[in-house]
């Protein structure tokens, strides 16, 4: 969503959409200041053994917005995203972000994956597409 949409995430959804039972009471215990972090909203994911886009979804019913992206994309201020590009990109990182690849794209659930796999941290892998450049799409919580 653009930022003119800001405030209508519920618009995303279809008429009558409704969170998954408990959701939206954790959802609304980590709210603060109309926002969520992305790694709460993800704590409240596997704590309740629900997926990151029902999460996702109570948090745009609820319009709050999403902050503090464990990838660095977006959610921080003032400059909305503070990944930057890596200085250099092992030749076996760049393998395995190119082997998940879809359309040229990278899935940020490939990025974590990617992530745990070699031991580093997620935006370290999202600095690592920067540089490539790959771009990032599918937001677990479906920020993007």
């Amino acid at each position: 969503m653009t930022h003119e949409d800001a405030g209508h995430y519920a618009a995303k959804h279809a008429a009558g959409t409704q969170p998954a039972p408990g959701v939206e009471k954790a959802v609304k215990n980590k709210i603060k200041d109309g926002h969520i972090t992305c790694a709460a909203a993800h704590k409240i994911a596997s704590d309740l053994g629900v997926t990151p886009t029902e999460v996702g979804v109570a948090v745009d019913l609820m319009e709050a917005r999403l902050s503090r992206c464990q990838l660095g994309l977006f959610g921080y201020a003032p400059d909305r995203r503070i990944v930057n590009p890596a200085n250099e990109v092992s030749h076996e990182l760049e393998e395995a972000i190119r082997k998940s690849l879809v359309d040229g794209k990278i899935t940020c659930l490939s990025c974590w994956e990617i992530a745990k796999e070699f031991g580093i941290a997620r935006m370290d892998v999202a600095s690592a597409c920067e540089t490539l450049p790959v771009r990032i799409f599918s937001c677990q919580l479906g920020a993007f």
